[in-house]
């Protein structure tokens, strides 16, 4: 509540410090060169960070990720992947945010391979029978100097719901500059000033996602996930039909 020219900070409704969250940049450049998304991923990791959540990020970048949709592409003729270890960080984490640049109107080359392995895993169940993103949340990060934070969000988000993520209310966040060639976020500017730090809209919609994803977290967490009735794979396979019935055109 406002107190005069102050704002006195509200409590949170919880406490997040059981949680864990990954956060996966999938930005073109190598690891030793910096990223403007994972400047802008920053701003969420600090948030979550401040109330006990422990957070993990990977550069996809740093790693070899073989292209493809099986969880161990050695087994499918590439020399080396390093995507069965990633998964087990990925895996383990109650949310998950992929970051991405726009280029071309779309989400980089890196985040679709991402994607395409998360699809991977898509035969994995918990121990309940269900897909194992079940009971997890994601969201995503958008930076760039082009258009399309959007059209790239509704992408990422569609993958992630299709395989099993929750999606939170406004669970993407991001940053462009000006149409055309540019700085992009987190660029010093000849005044000094850091490019799109005072962009409120980018600062509110990067801490309501962040805060969107605790909650939702936190209520699937404390209901032990989404639950297992009518979404069993193993049940499914093992006969059972959960109330449908096929209708009879005879």
């Amino acid at each position: 509540m406002k107190r005069g020219n102050t704002v006195s900070e509200p409590k949170p409704p919880a406490n997040y410090d059981d949680l864990e969250a990954v956060f996966v940049n999938t930005t073109l450049k190598p690891a030793a060169k910096s990223s403007h998304t994972d400047t802008l991923l920053d701003v969420s990791r600090s948030i979550m960070r401040k109330h006990g959540v422990k957070v993990e990020s990977i550069r996809a970048t740093a790693h070899e990720i073989a292209p493809g949709v099986y969880p161990d592409m050695t087994e499918h003729g590439w020399d080396r992947d390093d995507w069965p270890e990633l998964w087990k960080t990925i895996k383990a984490a109650d949310i998950l945010v992929l970051g991405t640049p726009i280029w071309l109107g779309e989400r980089s080359s890196v985040c679709t391979r991402v994607i395409e392995r998360l699809y991977a895993q898509s035969s994995d169940l918990n121990d309940r029978g269900q897909y194992a993103f079940y009971g997890k949340v994601g969201g995503c990060i958008v930076t760039g100097n082009e258009d399309g934070i959007k059209h790239v969000a509704m992408g990422v988000l569609y993958s992630l719901q299709h395989l099993g993520y929750v999606i939170p209310p406004q669970a993407d966040a991001g940053w462009i500059g000006e149409a055309g060639p540019g700085p992009s976020y987190g660029d010093e500017q000849d005044d000094g000033e850091r490019v799109g730090f005072a962009n409120e809209f980018t600062q509110r919609n990067t801490t309501f996602m962040t805060w969107n994803l605790l909650h939702l977290a936190r209520m699937l967490k404390d209901a032990d996930g989404i639950p297992a009735h009518g979404n069993q794979r193993s049940k499914w396979e093992a006969g059972c039909r959960f109330d449908y019935e096929n209708p009879d055109y005879r």
